[in-house]
């Protein structure tokens, strides 16, 4: 069995993947994540999780398996990346405040040795509860979500920003879809369990 490479710094990530009872690495993919012009949110998710699992590729000298990951949030059209600081995650809370917002999860498994590469787009959809400035406030101050989309960080905290979701992998909205993922790797000849 190839070496299993996750292409990620998040520590959710991994323990998404720690789940999975397989052995595996960790390296932080170096990844510009600006959007094309016009670039729909589903492409861009796969692109995106592409380019993580190359970008980590490149930096290994033997044969694996990498995992790329990447989530794209969109509500109305406007697409919102990580927030980077607190004015910008009260903005993109206040957008959200009421809207069913759509998560797309993407995931690349990337094969270094053949240069094949795998890929698979979850798509959770969420429903945000009407949220007033000082809910927001309170929420940041508990948790400073600004490295994740959309300033909701639905592993921890953030899920009490919800009225509802629906998806085809609880795990997408978190940032690995392990239904898809697993699917991908039996592909690949690894056992899952």
């Amino acid at each position: 069995m190839l070496p299993l490479i996750l292409a990620s710094a998040s520590p959710f990530r991994r323990e998404l993947l720690a789940k999975l009872g397989l052995p595996f690495t960790t390296l932080d993919p170096a990844c510009d994540e600006t959007p094309l012009p016009n670039e729909e949110p589903r492409t861009l998710a796969l692109r995106l999780s592409e380019a993580k699992a190359q970008s980590a590729a490149a930096r290994l000298s033997s044969p694996a398996l990498i995992i790329g990951s990447d989530q794209v949030v969109v509500c109305k059209g406007v697409i919102y990346g990580k927030p980077g600081n607190h004015e910008r995650a009260v903005a993109q809370l206040r957008a959200l405040s009421g809207e069913t917002v759509d998560f797309f999860t993407g995931l690349c498994l990337f094969n270094n040795e053949t240069n094949a590469a795998k890929t698979r787009v979850a798509l959770t959809r969420v429903t945000f509860r009407a949220l007033s400035d000082a809910e927001i406030e309170r929420y940041l101050a508990r948790e400073p979500a600004y490295e994740s989309a959309g300033a909701a960080k639905c592993e921890g905290l953030g899920i009490t920003l919800l009225a509802r979701l629906e998806g085809e992998d609880p795990n997408a909205l978190i940032g690995l879809p392990l239904i898809a993922l697993c699917e991908l790797l039996r592909e690949a000849g690894i056992e899952t369990p």
